[in-house]
């Protein structure tokens, strides 16, 4: 069965004002949308995509594409974001990793400034609440005004909780995935280490790399990273183990001899063929600094967490070592949220590798 067919829409912003003050002129957005728009325009479903993804949530460009959008599982005529009842729109967000997939269309540090030189570190900072206000500006060009729904994993949750937050008048119902709405030490930590490959290759020049070649060994070694925190033990043991690979021989201190190093190495030189390595470090830098509710304002998470009044269905995965099912528990229960535990051996790729497995959940939380 062929998948149903999608384009990527693009439209410009005139502009956007950032968290921080910066106001971006003449801002590219791209965008898909999947089933139509009712008559009464309060059909619209949003889905925010995660820290690598773009907005390619189902469907596939081409017949012959290897693969679907990351949630195909679920959106679509007849599945649990049913496209023959909802409108579904998804946006690429700022500083969008795949900068230079030519399905994307994003502005970020790879772009070109007014002389024809790519912005490298000199583009502003940008906060989740950021990428929530393009969305923002999207729809409102669209004429769309209160939301269905918003929905989204990892990354797009923590957009979804900014949403329902900062703008409580336009979400009826909020869908988080694989995140959480407060954390602290921990995962800045970890953030952290996932930029740190890509600052010490000697490549990356400070971010001014893009005539001279990318870091491209800082990156490989950064996905790398962040494959493995993102992935759980059981898949690292069960799947892997031990096993050397073809030739590998554990007594050559100058090579990786297992398995699994040449699984993360083929994974991540899969992965980052149309990425930007400083795009990687703005992301770490809006997922560190994250607050739900801070472009209404909030300072901190409980305040943010306390101005959100629509019903929630969390959807977590216990062995997740990026989100860990502790913070995701304590914020569904202040919210009064509905929860729904996602179990596989993916940790935190449950909210994406799984997600089907809450199908008539979500359907239902949808519908209702």
């Amino acid at each position: 069965m062929i998948d149903f067919l999608v384009e990527k829409r693009r439209m410009t912003i005139p502009e956007l004002e950032l968290l921080s003050g910066v106001r971006l002129k003449n801002v590219p957005a791209g965008f898909e949308t999947y089933g139509r728009l009712n008559a009464a325009r309060d059909n619209a479903i949003l889905v925010c995509h995660y820290f690598s993804g773009t907005s390619h949530a189902a469907g596939r460009y081409r017949a012959d594409d290897a693969k679907p959008g990351y949630w195909d599982a679920i959106i679509g005529p007849g599945k649990a974001v049913d496209t023959e009842k909802f409108f579904v729109i998804s946006v690429d967000s700022l500083c969008n990793l795949n900068a230079f997939d030519p399905n994307v269309v994003t502005l970020g540090p790879a772009s070109l400034d007014a002389a024809g030189n790519p912005y490298g570190l000199r583009f502003p900072a940008v906060a989740i609440a950021d990428f929530v206000r393009l969305q923002k500006a999207v729809l409102d060009a669209l004429g769309i005004g209160r939301l269905h729904a918003v929905m989204g994993p990892s990354m797009g949750g923590m957009q979804t909780f900014e949403w329902a937050a900062s703008y409580p008048e336009r979400v009826g119902r909020i869908i988080p995935v694989i995140a959480a709405p407060k954390f602290d030490g921990w995962l800045i930590g970890w953030l952290s280490l996932w930029a740190q490959p890509i600052r010490l290759d000697p490549a990356w020049r400070g971010g001014d790399y893009y005539e001279t070649g990318a870091p491209r060994g800082g990156l490989e070694a950064a996905l790398r990273l962040i494959t493995l925190n993102a992935l759980d033990a059981d898949w690292a043991d069960n799947a892997i183990g031990r096993v050397l690979r073809d030739g590998g021989d554990p007594a050559d201190l100058a090579a990786e001899p297992y398995a699994i190093e040449q699984t993360l190495t083929d994974a991540a030189r899969e992965k980052m063929a149309f990425m930007d390595a400083n795009a990687l470090l703005y992301l770490v830098r809006a997922n560190q600094t994250y607050v739900p509710g801070a472009g209404a304002g909030a300072e901190n998470a409980d305040e943010g967490l306390s101005r959100i009044k629509s019903p929630a269905l969390v959807i977590y995965a216990p062995g997740d070592q990026v989100f860990r099912a502790e913070w995701i528990e304590t914020a569904a229960q202040k919210l009064g949220a509905e929860t729904i535990q996602l179990h596989g051996p993916y940790g935190h790729y449950n909210g994406i590798l799984k997600i089907a497995d809450a199908t008539d959940r979500i359907r239902g939380f949808l519908e209702n």
